[in-house]
């Protein structure tokens, strides 16, 4: 990792690659990814077969496409008994936390003849990506599918990848556990072609959520209009701001947490101490030396990497903030007093013993998150994202008289008679100029 100070020109050169993150990654795989689309839209089921032989090397007909009861409870069979009372436990934790940001399904105000009011509904249909590439995620299909559940949604459909060798018994298990009541075998941009616009064997749903390689994503924001959808992700990413009394084998371990997901992924140490820094950085290159998953750890820190040496702890918030990271750990004596100057952070953890790792799996809040510097303006996936809002509006005649005049005044100036016109038919008044 490499290690800057601020104010040197590679400080800021640094961050201004970080602000440029995700920009242009994708436009290279664009016109590959609107070919597969159109090609799942104009042929459906036998496209998908096409590409899941192309890209995944599985020969899968359309009858096999979906997942049988079977095959999900045979797969209990193949989980560890310990691993299946972990997913037990992660799954009442998720639900537990997500069942606090249930809204009212009603709110209204009542004034004289007049009542305003809003309902949430439910969509009816959600389509789940579940990644299966270098690793399968059971903790993604149950931050994706409970948060759904809970909303109320009538559907949950899950698409991920096959293999020769099967799916993962985990990422069966999980899904079962979290209420999924469909599951496909298909990943990558067909998927995402299936559920936005549906075949003959995959219906199509209503949003799209979880995340996926850049073919994925490019594919999501390409879907998206005919679909809803949660978020573009990019590659996962974690700021640490650590002063000089945070432990330096933990500083070193929550970064290669972040480095080992992939190459692209983003892995940043900010402290005013260099004495932590310069423990950090030896301790990062120790510790890869034992890890499985070393190479893509290393080529991730390589690239992406950085230890960030500042002139305060106001000044690493500053910084973070301009970063504005999917993950964002304070690791300061003062952890709350802090927290108040975050203003920009898909989710935040606090204190020495609060690693990044217990968000994804254990803790409760999603950890869908937002990336690529998109919490300035987005939120983690939650129950509220799978709820619509409706408007609701009753006037009674006396009520709509005391607004007429108000009305004719904005359509006059809008230039939208018909507008005024519905208002004073209903009132019975003279038409305007007679």
């Amino acid at each position: 990792m490499r290690l800057l100070r601020a104010g040197e020109m590679g400080f800021e050169r640094y961050l201004d690659r970080v602000d440029r993150r995700g920009l242009g990654e994708n436009l290279g795989v664009e016109r590959e990814v609107r070919t597969i689309l159109r090609d799942v839209r104009k042929r459906g089921d036998r496209a998908l077969v096409d590409y899941t032989k192309r890209f995944d090397g599985v020969r899968i007909e359309p009858r096999d496409f979906e997942v049988g009861r079977e095959e999900v409870e045979e797969a209990y069979s193949k989980v560890p008994e310990g691993l299946l009372e972990t997913l037990k436990k992660a799954s009442q934790r998720i639900e537990r936390f997500h069942r606090l940001s249930l809204r009212k399904a009603l709110i209204s105000r009542v004034e004289r003849g007049i009542r305003l009011e809003q309902s949430t509904r439910p969509l009816e249909r959600v389509g789940i990506y579940v990644p299966g590439g270098k690793a399968s995620y059971p903790s993604t299909v149950l931050m994706a599918a409970i948060p759904a559940k809970i909303a109320g949604v009538r559907e949950i459909v899950m698409a991920t990848p096959p293999h020769a060798e099967g799916l993962s018994p985990a990422v069966l298990v999980a899904a079962d556990l979290a209420g999924v009541d469909r599951i496909y075998r298909i990943g990558g941009v067909q998927a995402i072609g299936a559920l936005a616009y549906g075949t003959s064997s995959i219906p199509k749903v209503d949003k799209i959520v979880g995340p996926g390689n850049r073919y994925v994503a490019v594919a999501k924001k390409l879907v998206y209009g005919t679909v809803d959808i949660d978020m573009v992700a990019g590659p996962s990413e974690i700021v640490v701001i650590a002063d000089d009394k945070a432990p330096v084998a933990c500083m070193a371990a929550d970064l290669i947490s972040q480095a080992e997901h992939d190459e692209s992924a983003w892995a940043i140490l900010i402290t005013p101490s260099e004495a932590l820094g310069k423990a950090v950085q030896q301790e990062v290159a120790a510790r890869l030396r034992f890890l499985k998953r070393k190479g893509i750890a290393r080529r991730s820190l390589e690239r992406n990497g950085a230890i960030l040496l500042v002139e305060d702890l106001d000044r690493a918030v500053e910084v973070a903030n301009r970063i504005a990271p999917e993950h964002l750990e304070l690791a300061v004596s003062n952890h709350r007093s802090l927290l108040r100057k975050v203003r920009h952070a898909g989710s935040v953890f606090l204190g020495y013993h609060t690693p990044e790792a217990i968000g994804d799996y254990l803790a409760g809040p999603n950890h869908i998150l937002p990336t690529g510097g998109t919490a300035r303006f987005s939120s983690p996936l939650g129950v509220e994202d799978f709820l619509k809002r409706m408007n609701r509006v009753t006037f009674e005649a006396g009520a709509l008289a005391r607004f007429e005049k108000d009305i004719e005044r904005f359509t006059q100036w809008e230039g939208l008679e018909g507008h005024y016109e519905a208002v004073r038919v209903r009132l019975g008044s003279k038409k305007r100029g007679s």
